[in-house]
């Protein structure tokens, strides 16, 4: 392990957007760093492969999924702090420094996210707040893709909220997952990332957030930093097989049944409690 170095791990599938993603990260970092970038059961033209002592590529074939696309990059990361990367995103300057200066033993770590126009690799200007938290819906709406299940969605009401736009450094209940950032350690000791449980790709945010609040960690936005991420609607790299959702979707749920984690300490109910989200209806947890 190299004290001090930030591992950034890019899964990435049939992404039209990985090259301008690394220059950027390599530009805007400000200490050590190495971008690890896993081409999950594809390769990019030749000419869009950064050249750089600092980049790192795993080519694997056939496709083998998000979470063991993750657990790879991990696997072979030199860094102290390991930081989990959509490949279609732009960062603000020092972004490495500013996180890790708020990133504690047990902490996992969110920046403030903007929305990506990918094709100038600008910042979108719109009437809509950048998204600083967001919550768990309860699993009440069998209508959603996948089946009904734990939710992540945003948290407008928050996020319009003039008195906490001060509040840098914030307790979040959930996120989106294109971007998340811990010590390499804590990443070990949560355990991720669980495919046996949850399959390839589905309730990855769930899967980091429940296991950190429920063993007594904690899971912060830090809207000192922000990133840009393109939310697709087109051209999606991995696919969302409807079977794996569900599998995701199923042990999800678990969390609502009782300890399905063998370090949990807590219930959903805590979170609940801490948080109060929408949506939750008034003893929601008596059958």
């Amino acid at each position: 392990m190299v004290r001090n170095m930030l591992s950034v791990v890019i899964p990435s599938r049939n992404e039209k957007y990985l090259r301008p993603t690394i220059l950027d990260l390599l530009k805007k970092a400000t200490q050590e760093i190495e971008i690890i970038a896993i081409l999950d059961g594809w390769w990019p033209p030749p000419d869009e492969l950064v050249d750089d002592p600092r980049v790192i590529y795993i080519h694997v074939s056939p496709s083998r999924g998000m979470r063991e696309a993750i657990n790879s990059g991990v696997a072979i990361a030199k860094g102290e702090f390991v930081m989990k990367l959509d490949a279609h995103c732009m960062f603000s300057e020092g972004f490495d420094e500013m996180l890790k200066a708020d990133c504690k033993d047990n902490w996992v770590v969110v920046p403030r996210r903007k929305r990506l126009d990918p094709e100038s690799w600008e910042i979108i200007k719109c009437s809509r707040p950048d998204i600083d938290y967001m919550y768990l819906a309860y699993p009440e709406d069998k209508s959603v893709w996948g089946g009904k299940g734990i939710q992540g969605k945003e948290w407008r009401q928050k996020n319009l909220d003039k008195d906490l736009k001060s509040k840098l450094i914030d307790d979040l209940m959930t996120a989106q997952g294109s971007c998340w950032f811990m010590r390499k350690k804590y990443f070990h000791w949560l355990e991720l990332m669980d495919e046996e449980n949850y399959g390839e790709f589905a309730k990855e945010m769930q899967e980091i957030g429940l296991k950190c609040w429920l063993s007594g960690g904690r899971m912060i936005v830090n809207k000192k930093v922000w990133y840009a991420h393109w939310h697709k609607t087109k051209g999606r790299g991995y696919s969302l097989n409807r079977k794996e959702w569900a599998k995701g979707t199923e042990y999800t749920n678990k969390w609502m049944e009782g300890k399905p984690w063998h370090k949990q300490t807590l219930d959903i109910k805590w979170l609940i409690e801490k948080f109060k989200p929408p949506t939750w209806p008034k003893n929601w947890w008596i059958k």
